[in-house]
């Protein structure tokens, strides 16, 4: 206890030099807390996106994450309600789950034939309600803005394209797609007409009265067997998907409409059960229990499972990024209090040369000096911290209360731009251990070297 007083009290004789030190520490952990707070906030807020989307894992046939995107039709999951109502009604997933629900993935060819136009798309088949309800998933109260799907309500031929692919099929005046100027010549520049083929295969499906508006495209998709089938779609939207590359290929449709083109006739398929659990904490639980339902009940069906984190490697990747940001400013952070806590312990060893040698002269050893001048960075730190997380905290309820939004990458729906320090126990207390350590390590060799100095020469020192 004389030390510590004795260390405050030394601290307390040069208040200018002790707060400007201070400051330099608060202002460090604030911009570490909130940088932390942030980052932690950005990568909830992709989670949250990506399992709205996607679901937290998804059961495919085997490889058909590897190579089924070129062929959808061969990795279908043939008996998928079966294992749909198994992983329902199972009693250690049932609780677990918020919705299960089925997806077709398949490629194609869409054409405005009218005018001569037709690009190759990546489609899907949704059950909308189920999509619907997942995009209501908000584990960490991201607050997202993300809407519902444009096919609801919409009638079973209904289709929602990519705002890229409205403008290469000069769809862009009905469905009011921005950045897309009309030319001028469209008979000279529509090309030539859809084959004869695929018009008679379109008129097959052509509905007894026109689609109004000028909506209606033709997909052109191989069967099951690998003949090519037409079906005729209404679109009812084009939305900005975010990434133009995605942007240039998006399509989505009803589950019925994508089966009816893969299969035909012929009893539906898959390629996909999505599984959306209540908490993303319970993803080794449920892992776990769909592995076993796999290797007994379903031995037979060749299917695996994967997780939202191998459907979207970007979410790895940011997370990855965001880490070596926060390493690199909490180095750079560290290295400042090093050396600010450093030049402070030695101006206060050289003005106090005397009162050391004073103090080594009437009996106080050699690690009662190393104490105290380490005890006087160790207050400085708990200080220090103590304050940069209040101030922290403060910064952090106006950030979160300031109403600006951001848009994750691929996303074109917004999340509130918050920081999660309040309940980040583990980023808090690393934070202020961390800048602790610092100010006692800072503090070492200036203790080190007044600890060791020669009493006469330290009396006599002017």
């Amino acid at each position: 206890m004389n030390t510590l007083s004795l260390a405050l009290r030394n601290l307390l004789r040069n208040r200018r030099r002790s707060l400007t030190t201070l400051l330099a520490m608060i202002v460090g952990l604030v911009a570490i807390l909130l940088f932390g707070g942030y980052s932690r906030n950005v990568i909830l807020a992709m989670q949250t996106g990506y399992v709205q989307v996607h679901g937290h894992y998804q059961i495919q046939r085997k490889d058909y994450f590897l190579y089924g995107s070129g062929n959808p039709a061969a990795y279908g999951i043939p008996d998928y309600e079966r294992v749909i109502e198994t992983v329902k009604r199972d009693p250690v997933l049932a609780p677990l789950l918020t919705v299960v629900t089925p997806k077709m993935q398949l490629g194609g060819i869409a054409g405005n034939f009218a005018a001569g136009v037709s690009k190759t798309v990546i489609g899907s088949g949704v059950v909308v309600d189920d999509q619907n309800r997942m995009r209501a998933w908000d584990d960490y109260g991201s607050m997202s803005y993300s809407r519902p799907l444009a096919l609801t309500g919409t009638a079973q031929d209904a289709v929602v394209i990519g705002q890229g692919v409205a403008r290469i099929l000069q769809l862009c005046g009905p469905l009011e797609v921005p950045n897309c100027p009309q030319q001028a010549k469209k008979a000279e520049a529509a090309g030539p007409q859809a084959p004869d083929d695929i018009t008679a295969l379109s008129t097959l499906e052509k509905p007894a009265e026109a689609q109004a508006g000028g909506t209606a495209i033709e997909l052109l998709a191989a069967n099951l067997h690998g003949a090519p089938n037409v079906g005729r779609l209404n679109v009812v939207k084009a939305e900005n998907q975010g990434l133009k590359e995605v942007d240039d290929m998006f399509m989505v449709m009803h589950l019925p409409q994508a089966q009816r083109l893969i299969y035909g006739g012929e009893k539906p398929q898959v390629t996909a059960i999505q599984l959306q659990l209540q908490h993303t904490s319970q993803m080794p639980a449920a892992k776990a229990r769909l592995e076993e339902l796999l290797a007994t009940t379903f031995k037979d069906a060749q299917l695996e499972i994967q997780a939202f984190q191998t459907l979207a490697p970007i979410y790895g990747q940011t997370i990855q990024f965001f880490n070596s940001v926060f390493g690199f400013i909490s180095i750079l952070i560290g290295v400042i209090v090093l050396f600010t806590v450093g030049n402070t312990m030695s101006m206060a060893v050289v003005e106090r040369t005397v009162e050391i040698g004073t103090l080594r002269a009437i009996g106080r050893r050699r690690g009662g000096i190393r104490g105290m001048f380490v005890c006087e960075g160790l207050l400085l730190g708990v200080i220090g911290s103590l304050l940069g997380v209040a101030i922290a905290l403060l910064f952090s309820m106006l950030i979160n209360n300031s109403g600006l939004t951001w848009t994750p990458p691929g996303y074109v729906y917004a999340y509130p731009v918050k920081t999660r320090v309040w309940g980040e126990t583990g980023l808090i207390l690393g934070s202020v251990i961390g800048m602790v350590v610092v100010a006692v390590v800072s503090a070492w060799w200036p203790a080190s070297r007044a600890s060791k100095m020669v009493i006469v020469d330290a009396l006599r020192h002017v």
